[in-house]
């Protein structure tokens, strides 16, 4: 093996273990990305099941000062 091809052969390596690691990481920050969407659908649902609770109270509390 000359040098020239031995040269080509370690670039064309490290291009493919580079390109391995990035698709890699890009699942990886997928799977996390997805975690998170699931994360923020519940804490939406849960703001919004303690907003319709809150209102309830607002609304009670504001006829009880209206009554004095």
């Amino acid at each position: 093996m000359t040098m020239k091809q031995l040269f080509a052969v370690l670039v064309a390596a490290m291009f493919a273990a580079m390109s391995f690691a990035a698709v890699a990481q890009d699942k990886k920050m997928d799977k996390k990305m997805d975690k998170m969407e699931k994360k923020m659908d519940k804490k939406d649902g849960k703001k919004k099941m303690e907003k319709k609770k809150g209102e309830g109270k607002k609304k009670s509390e504001g006829k009880k000062g209206e009554g004095k």
